[in-house]
């Protein structure tokens, strides 16, 4: 079992926003393996299923990105889960818009989410596959523009080029769990 957990903010204000490009690729998942997030368990939308022949997690912390430590920390308790079995999926700033890199273990990298997960498990072995969604060009509007929305294209670039890879990456931390 492995669990795949996109970052992101709960609310209609925040859908489809760049700080939310990690609930985007878990929503993208989930329908493609015909499951729903609609089940609220452990701090976060839950939902369980299979994708190429290994049971996945899909979740959600509802608890905004800033405090996802204490949802993904109590789901990986209750099914008493290697921090192995987890994989992280992001926005990053200091990433090329649309790039995506992967690496197991690490530091934060800058995201307040990120910090927070390495903070209430207190053990960086879990997988993390980021997505660049660059930043502005004045550090003043950073907030500004994590917190803006997708254009229609850069939504598609996100299906149809960048998804694609973010799966080729979680079948990587799937084979290295050997199953």
């Amino acid at each position: 079992m492995l669990v795949v957990c996109g970052l992101g903010n709960p609310g209609d204000q925040y859908s489809k926003t760049r700080h939310n490009v990690g609930f985007l690729f878990v929503e993208t998942l989930a329908e493609e393996m015909g499951v729903s997030l609609n089940q609220t368990k452990h701090g976060g939308l839950f939902a369980r299923g299979r994708w190429e022949s290994t049971e996945l997690i899909l979740f959600q912390p509802q608890s905004y990105m800033n405090l996802s430590g204490g949802p993904v920390s109590e789901l990986m308790r209750f099914y008493k889960l290697e921090t192995e079995q987890l994989v992280v999926v992001f926005d990053d700033l200091d990433q090329a818009p649309m790039s995506v890199r992967a690496r197991k273990g690490g530091g934060h990298g800058g995201n307040n989410g990120m910090r927070d997960i390495l903070k209430c498990l207190a053990d960086d072995g879990f997988h993390r596959i980021k997505v660049g969604i660059g930043k502005p060009e004045h550090k003043s509007a950073t907030k500004d523009w994590v917190l803006s929305r997708f254009t229609d294209s850069e939504l598609l670039t996100l299906e149809q080029d960048v998804f694609p890879v973010v799966k080729d990456r979680l079948r990587a931390a799937i084979r290295q769990l050997g199953r």
